[in-house]
């Protein structure tokens, strides 16, 4: 529910003020197939099952929290992204969503590139067998240490962001003697995220080169002038993110595209490649509406060569950079309830054995999530519920708002759907907490694919 629908109020959806709160759920027991991965069901108990495998099962294995992982929804959605923009097209996964080697070796398996932000992110990527070719190095900061390992291991392309960067990379590709293929990132004027988009001056951000004041413009003459060391392959743009609406990608394919009419007519040249990023969204509640790739791939295609045809332009390969939209919605976490708290008049809160330190969104981003009671079904009456962790902070909230069945109590396993992009990526050890693994199910197997930590490991690096 829309953290907005549900300011504190009384326990019991029965007693609730008319108009004042949004309606609970008919069935508390019902999954919302478009919050969760594609293979998740209850069983005759009413238990979760994923991949076959109930959530009881996962949790007695490998414990709680734990995220998980259905391999084969990723795969599926793999497919699609490729399948939406065929084979004149590239797509890019993004990595800082969620990256582990095994998730490496599917992006390899179904046919998609990958694009990293740090020199961790690439070491996974190469760990995991992806072809340096298909790999594409980002950041507004990166290390000389990352630039010329990323050189060296022969990554098809570095996305340019700033003048000082820009001398990194040719220094990096003239001592180890090759021509490096990059792209320049810049800043169109959008700031597009989830249902609404701006399209003013928001230059002022840390990533990309501005269109506006001739940054870009002039980024893309000193790229040229080191083109023994460099060559310009296109241009990147990256917008906002969990964005629903279209319109700010047209703005900003047509403010890209009228920069490569601006290079043709000033060099001669026209650049192969335009990149339009990532963000687009997911549905972390029923409310969410998110388009398919087949339409999101049909209509960005539709934009760019619309705007390549007023201007006369040979249309570019397209590149996207889905991240979220293809680890998101395959994953959820699995948590163990402890306390169960009601407070007479407000709303009852439920603690789970996780929290801030394997989702941090809510309390970063205000981000709304649904939940579940996940290990049996329930005829009890819904009670309006916050579902809370662990940790040593007021501000540690799973799910700000949502109802649950009001018989919830210690040892109950509650899932909180859409926690496959950026939970893990962000997680921390506040609290000297160990972070949760990652267990991947398929075709009625489970297993780590990312190992629980444990007080050793945290241990293990402090030196005393």
């Amino acid at each position: 529910m829309s953290r907005s629908a549900h300011p504190a109020g009384p326990r019991h959806a029965d007693v609730l003020p008319e108009g004042h709160y949004a309606a609970p759920p008919v069935d508390l027991n019902a999954i919302e197939p478009k919050v969760w991965s594609r293979t998740v069901t209850r069983d005759a108990e009413g238990a979760l099952t994923v991949a076959g495998i109930g959530v009881r099962e996962l949790a007695e294995t490998f414990g709680t929290p734990a995220y998980v992982l259905d391999e084969a929804d990723f795969r599926a959605r793999c497919r699609a992204w490729r399948e939406a923009f065929g084979a004149g097209a590239d797509v890019f996964y993004a990595g800082k969503a969620f990256l582990s080697r095994a998730v490496v070796r599917w992006l390899a398996d179904e046919g998609l590139n990958v694009d990293v932000c740090s020199g961790g992110e690439l070491a996974t990527a190469l760990a995991g067998g992806m072809p340096p070719e298909r790999i594409a190095l980002h950041g507004n900061n990166k290390s000389v240490a990352e630039i010329t390992r990323a050189v060296e291991a022969g990554v098809g392309r570095i996305v340019l962001d700033s003048f000082q960067e820009i001398e990194r990379v040719a220094a990096a590709a003239r001592r180890h003697g090759t021509r490096q293929r990059v792209q320049i990132r810049v800043t169109v004027g959008v700031e597009a995220h989830t249902h609404e988009f701006i399209a003013t001056a928001h230059e002022d951000q840390k990533f990309g080169l501005a269109l506006a004041d001739g940054t870009a413009a002039e980024a893309v003459r000193r790229v040229l002038r080191l083109g023994d060391d460099l060559e310009l392959v296109g241009i990147h743009s990256h917008i906002g993110s969990q964005i629903f609406d279209m319109a700010g990608f047209e703005v900003s394919a047509r403010r890209v595209v009228g920069l490569l009419t601006a290079v043709r007519d000033e060099h001669g040249i026209e650049l192969p490649e335009v990149d339009l990023g990532g963000g687009l969204g997911i549905a972390y509640t029923a409310e969410d509406d998110p388009s398919e790739p087949h339409e999101i791939g049909k209509s960005l295609g539709e934009i760019v060569a619309k705007e390549c045809e007023a201007a006369g332009l040979t249309v570019p390969r397209l590149s996207v950079e889905p991240g979220r939209a293809i680890v998101g919605p395959g994953a959820f976490t699995l948590y163990e309830v402890g306390t169960v708290k009601p407070l007479t008049g407000l709303r009852t809160y439920v603690s789970v054995d996780g929290g801030m330190s394997d989702n941090i969104r809510t309390a970063l981003y205000d981000a709304d999530y649904s939940v579940v009671l996940a290990s049996r079904s329930s005829s009890a009456p819904p009670m309006l519920a916050r579902v809370v962790g662990k940790h040593c902070e007021s501000g540690d909230i799973v799910v700000r708002d949502a109802y649950l069945p009001a018989d919830v109590a210690p040892g109950d396993l509650l899932a909180v759907p859409a926690t496959g992009a950026y939970c893990r990526s962000m997680a921390s050890n506040y609290n000297h907490t160990p972070r949760p693994p990652v267990i991947a199910v398929a075709d009625g197997r489970a297993r780590e694919i990312v190992r629980r930590e444990t007080e050793d490991d945290l241990l293990r690096l402090d030196v005393g």
